[in-house]
């Protein structure tokens, strides 16, 4: 799914002494890259899970758009998970955890 809207990483090689940055493949409707970005943004800071991903690849040296990238492309996936279960958002959901049920609020 990243890869038809053009989320996915493409590496520069040629032989052994050209190694260029790595790129989003930007391949796919420009449109939805561009209303993925300033929800990516936000959520770097409002949402557990994008923003896990986001601070990991920052502090393994990556720069904030490349972090940014992979923020949006977490971002797709988690909607894709939601339109595809039918099933709303839940933030402290675990993806190695079965039978999760939210948290019931407090009465």
């Amino acid at each position: 799914m990243a890869a038809f809207i053009g989320l996915n990483p493409v590496q520069h090689l040629s032989g052994t002494s050209v190694r260029g940055r790595s790129t989003l493949s930007k391949r796919g409707p420009s449109a939805l890259r561009k209303l993925l970005y300033l929800p990516a943004v936000t959520a770097t800071t409002c949402n557990p899970h994008v923003r896990a991903v986001y601070l990991r690849l920052l502090s393994r040296g990556a720069c904030k758009m490349s972090a940014l990238g992979a923020a949006m492309r977490k971002l797709a996936h988690l909607c894709f998970g939601v339109i595809h279960s039918g099933k709303p958002y839940d933030p402290t959901w675990h993806p190695g955890a079965r039978n999760h049920t939210p948290h019931a609020p407090a009465v």
